[in-house]
């Protein structure tokens, strides 16, 4: 049975979507590894269909698209043929959103390092401890280094949640990789984002463990 991400956070630009077809290449190159799009914009279903016409698709995806009262059978149709399935959540905390983060082994929230993303995420961690899953927070589009990121990792540690150390940089081999349905695992492994998002993967198949 598949253990399972949620990839949630209610304020756009966070680059949901982006984190989850990229953290599923990456992961995917060495399991097989389930996406699963939830959310009403289908950014992700686009990015499936160039995939699929994509020959240099490598990593070994199963994507799939639900809502409404298909999800539950359809989530557990996934996890039963995959090793790893992440969900694509929807900006807002309805029944779909819900139903994801219950069933969730991790609920990962991405945030540029700026204090409205942090703001924005606070209905997303209140429904995970309702639900009482695990969360990790991974700064996505982010800077090597700022005092504006130095306050929010303060601010994060203060309140004992749990930042991951590997983040992700606004590079733009994320967003090319994406235009062509595809991962930065697949088109520049070696790569300043190859390395982050090898690194992040990692990490999180560690903390599933």
């Amino acid at each position: 049975m598949a253990q399972v991400i949620a990839v949630a956070q209610q304020k756009g630009g966070a680059g949901k979507t982006m984190l989850a077809t990229q953290l599923g290449v990456a992961l995917g190159m060495t399991r097989r590894v389930g996406l699963l799009d939830i959310d009403p914009q289908g950014s992700l279903g686009a990015w499936a269909r160039l995939r699929a016409a994509n020959p240099k698709a490598r990593a070994d995806l199963a994507v799939g698209s639900v809502s409404g009262w298909r999800l539950a059978n359809t989530l557990d149709a996934m996890r039963r043929d995959c090793d790893l399935l992440v969900i694509d959540t929807p900006p807002v905390l309805d029944s779909d959103a819900r139903r994801a983060i219950r069933g969730a082994d991790l609920v990962l929230v991405p945030l540029n390092p700026s204090p409205p993303d942090l703001w924005a995420a606070e209905g997303t961690l209140t429904l995970a401890a309702e639900e009482r899953r695990p969360v990790a927070l991974v700064f996505n589009r982010a800077p090597a280094a700022s005092k504006l990121r130095r306050r929010l990792e303060a601010e994060i540690a203060a309140r004992r949640l749990r930042l991951i150390d590997e983040a992700l940089g606004n590079r733009a081999a994320y967003a090319n990789s994406f235009a062509e349905g595809l991962g930065v695992a697949e088109t520049g492994p070696s790569t300043l984002a190859g390395t982050e998002i090898a690194a992040l993967a990692t990490r999180l198949a560690s903390i599933l463990e």
